[in-house]
């Protein structure tokens, strides 16, 4: 019983650690790319300085730049609600050794964390190509608030479906939805892969927020972040995901209309 509770301390001081660490890193990440502006865009809005590459920057160093400060985005905003899924995973899988489970629940995040690389490494060619097109046609550059408005709205309507009320389930009760789990490695890793799937897939309506909102602001973060790790945790998280859908519906339809 001593064992397991040291273990299972250890499991928590080091999730704070990490996450303590990729807070602060975000946080300075943020305000260096803050100190350095954006650029001021037709329709009164400012594009974001993560969708530019830096002068002199090869397109694999702005690939590989966006890639690190996203994935320690996704540390610092996934974490709180990922620590209670690693932990049910050590329960299930606790005849496995304190050495061994460590290794264990390490592949299980590597593996979830891998999801979200794949989606932010997906998303930066996109905003990329994007940003061109709203700085070289400013009819495009107009269109953005309205269209940014739309997407919130878009996004307030998904918290109310079926799909992200399955998804929700599976991140809020991780086993049931993952079967038999055995105490090896290849388990370990698809666990990982499944569970940052699901979370992907439950998450896309606010990750996309954030990633038209404005994927280096703070503010937008933390918001993000809260309301993904209360619908996860909370214990009426279906009735919360619903209530963060219709804030962000009317959100949504104020921004559409002061846009317009």
């Amino acid at each position: 019983m001593t064992r397991d509770l040291t273990a299972e301390s250890a499991f928590y001081a080091v999730s704070a650690l990490l996450f303590a660490t990729s807070v602060t890193v975000t946080v300075v990440w943020c305000a260096s790319m803050s100190a350095m502006g954006g650029m001021p865009m037709p329709g009164g809005w400012t594009m974001s300085m993560a969708w530019m590459r830096m002068p002199g920057q090869s397109w694999i160093g702005a690939t590989a730049s966006f890639a690190g400060m996203w994935m320690v985005m996704m540390v610092a905003m996934m974490l709180p609600s990922l620590v209670p899924m690693l932990s049910r995973y050590r329960r299930a899988v606790g005849e496995a050794g304190e050495a061994r489970l460590g290794r264990l629940t390490m592949l299980v995040g590597a593996g979830y964390f891998f999801v979200w690389t794949l989606l932010g490494l997906m998303a930066f060619p996109v905003g990329m190509m994007l940003a061109s097109l709203e700085m070289q046609a400013p009819t495009i550059a107009r269109a953005v608030p309205v269209a940014t408005g739309a997407i919130v709205l878009l996004a307030g309507a998904l918290q109310f479906t079926t799909w992200k009320a399955h998804h929700l389930a599976c991140c809020r009760h991780s086993l049931a939805c993952a079967g038999c789990l055995r105490a090896d490695a290849a388990t370990a890793w698809r666990h990982g892969l499944r569970l940052g799937i699901h979370c992907a897939h439950c998450c896309a309506g606010l990750t996309l927020i954030l990633l038209v909102v404005g994927v280096m602001d703070l503010r937008a973060m933390a918001a993000v972040a809260a309301a993904i790790s209360l619908e996860r945790l909370a214990p009426a998280g279906q009735r919360i995901a619903r209530g963060i859908g219709i804030l962000l519906i009317g959100l949504g339809s104020w921004m559409t209309l002061a846009a317009l």
